[in-house]
């Protein structure tokens, strides 16, 4: 059986991106391990884990970022979520997220991920793990965004004024964006 486009664009961009540290080496190593041992781990049925694709979505100067206040973690995170039958990669995964979750049109995606986060969620009854590929997006200059019915609220807040209550993937994929040059 061959793999869908989406599990073999999942094993490319993985193979193929530079971590910037062991821990995140380590992180992707486990990602392809796990896509080597479930050739549906690209989808929320794969009840051991499965990748998710999401995009931290900053202004279009590079100097706040945009957060939904997830209706059911009740946190503030980045957008995204599970891949869907007609993402046919990652990166168009985690556009059409955060595009979805912002109302924003013409985010501008940098294709490569910043980083990589695994964490323990409920989309089983027994539990299960999300696999999250981030990347970051632009907005265009004077995007207005829309909260989205998965949002309790969703606001633009400083870099340097993350609100609580958040976790320390966020706080590390946004020192990770910080470090990044405009498009």
């Amino acid at each position: 059986m061959r793999p869908a486009p989406l599990h073999t664009d999942a094993v490319r961009v993985l193979t193929g991106w530079t971590a910037p540290d062991a821990g995140q080496a380590g992180v992707r190593d486990g990602f392809l391990d796990h896509l080597a041992a479930h050739p549906d781990g690209t989808w929320r049925e794969c009840a051991p884990g499965h990748i998710t694709a999401s995009a931290l979505v900053l202004d279009a100067t590079g100097s706040r970022v945009l957060l939904t206040l997830h209706s059911k973690i009740k946190r503030w995170l980045q957008l995204g979520g599970h891949c869907e039958p007609g993402d046919a990669t990652l990166a168009a995964a985690a556009l059409r997220e955060a595009t979805e979750e912002s109302g924003i049109p013409g985010l501008v995606l940098r294709p490569e991920p910043l980083r990589l986060d695994r964490h323990l969620v409920r989309c089983h009854p027994e539990g299960s793990w999300h696999l999250d590929v981030q990347y970051v997006a632009f907005a265009p200059s004077g995007a207005r965004a829309e909260q989205s019915d998965e949002s309790d609220d969703l606001r633009w807040f400083p870099l340097d004024a993350l609100p609580e209550p958040t976790d320390d993937a966020l706080r590390h994929l946004v020192a990770a964006a910080r470090a990044l040059d405009t498009p």
